[in-house]
């Protein structure tokens, strides 16, 4: 398939996050794009603004007849968060139709560039749009695929044209997905890994095979490319890796982290680069855990030759990722925060950073599990990472693409914490806030606990 005989694409799952980045490619590229979704979001309604055909039920009839029609000129893209029953699905492939999966067409659009992928269970999302402000900030021409809405660019796509261009072929900048093993359709030249920490084993089956395929992403790096691998991951590669962390022995390091005025400082030290050091770098967003993004985001770029100096002035302007640590509301008397952490590690990252940050103050957490799976996989390591809040609020789970395990649900990690725990719905929790107040809120999850963020920033600007 070539991207540039293409004149009409649909997207089978369009609202989600990488597929809509790839459609808003297209459509920037002059490509005529539908699409279906079973949720109408702010996202969506926001590719509807850009021109964007969508709509809302499993509709035969809504499908274009120029797709219907099956020619070179046409693409149907999907995602394998839908289920392969869904009506749209069957018809188009009883139709002859050749549907792509969004990674598939995301190696595609890569393939003839110089492409940063970065992967990761956690990290990788707010670590990819790093890079592609930090490569902005130093004015150069780029195109980014990401998996989650840049707070600097408003955007999961990104397309810098007006900058300089360091390498002979355009650079591109991916989000590598684990889920599905999609990464596995990239070739990355440079290669990030922030975490391998077990997770979607309902597609994987064993934590041991979650490695496995981290590795085989690693391995799918260009040979004469750079693998630039966190600390402590059991990873190799066959040509040059990068270690990046805390320790002094890694190849890429930070140190002397200090908190002021509710910001995260740190030292950038490199011990392959002639012992290069740029200390009190302001970080844009705070958390030790996004030191560590920044550290590997920074390395990346240094790679292809930015200037140290350039960088540590870009990670001060970086805004972040929205619902990454998105202050919602932040007075002096109440703080709100927006995280979309959904696994035990992340959740603890969060919470030690917010703990860290405001340490005098009692903090409230609403956590809504995502997959009943990954709910009944964890649920130990949820109740601990909870337990360190002072006061925790459970939503019941959101089920995304899966059907109710028997015996699995909040209250199964609520009966596995030291601390108490209440199981509330979206409307008990907004009750429970109308009277309580907490003065430190930490808001959890990658359901669609997101609804729930503008009433209680409204709450909280009528009442305190």
């Amino acid at each position: 398939m070539r991207i540039e005989d293409v004149r009409i694409a649909y997207f089978i799952g369009i609202g989600g996050i990488g597929m809509s980045a790839i459609a808003r490619y297209f459509k920037a590229i002059g490509i005529e794009v539908h699409g279906y979704d079973k949720t109408k979001t702010h996202l969506s309604e926001e590719l509807e603004k850009e021109g964007m055909v969508l709509h809302y039920t499993e509709d035969l009839n809504a499908i274009p007849e120029k797709i219907k029609e099956n020619d070179n000129a046409s693409i149907v893209v999907y995602t394998p968060a839908i289920p392969s029953a869904h009506a749209e699905i069957m018809w188009l492939k009883n139709n002859g139709n050749i549907l792509h999966k969004r990674a598939e067409v995301l190696g595609i659009i890569s393939r003839n560039s110089f492409t940063i992928g970065v992967a990761g269970t956690h990290g990788k999302t707010t670590t990819s749009t790093m890079v592609a402000h930090l490569l902005n900030e130093a004015g150069v021409s780029f195109t980014a695929f990401l998996g989650g809405i840049s707070t600097n660019f408003g955007s999961n796509y990104v397309h810098v044209t007006s900058g300089k261009q360091l390498q002979k072929k355009p650079l591109v900048v991916v989000e590598a997905d684990e889920f599905d093993r999609s990464f596995l359709q990239l070739s990355p030249d440079i290669s990030i890994v922030t975490s391998t920490d077990p997770d979607h084993l309902d597609i994987y089956g064993k934590a041991e095979e979650v490695k496995n395929s981290f590795q085989d992403f690693v391995n799918r790096t260009e040979e004469d490319g750079i693998a630039i691998i966190k600390e402590g991951l059991d990873l190799k590669f066959k040509g040059r890796i990068l270690r990046y962390g805390k320790e002094d022995s890694s190849d890429v390091f930070y140190d002397d982290v200090k908190i002021k005025k509710d910001k995260y400082l740190f030292g950038f030290n490199s011990n392959i680069r002639g012992a290069e050091r740029a200390g009190n770098i302001v970080s844009g967003i705070p958390g030790f855990h996004n030191i560590e993004n920044a550290t590997a985001a920074i390395t990346a770029c240094l790679e292809i030759g930015i200037n140290i100096g350039v960088l540590a002035k870009g990670t001060a302007t970086f805004k972040g990722v929205k619902r990454r640590f998105e202050y919602v509301y932040n007075s002096p008397s109440h703080i709100v925060i927006d995280d979309y952490a959904h696994h035990p590690e992340e959740l603890r990252a969060c919470i030690e950073s917010v703990k860290h940050l405001y340490p005098e103050k009692k903090l409230t957490g609403i956590f809504q599990p995502h997959l009943f799976s990954r709910t009944r996989d964890f649920a130990d390591g949820f109740a601990r990472s909870l337990d360190m809040l002072d006061e925790c609020w459970l939503m019941p789970i959101y089920p995304a693409r899966e059907l109710p395990i028997e015996g699995v649900s909040s209250e199964m990690i609520a009966g596995k914490m030291e601390k108490d725990a209440v199981v509330l719905n979206a409307e008990n929790i907004y009750e429970k806030l109308k009277t309580e107040k907490p003065e430190l809120l930490l808001i959890l999850g990658a359901g669609d606990i997101d609804n729930i963020v503008e009433p209680v920033k409204l709450l909280y600007e009528k009442t305190t």
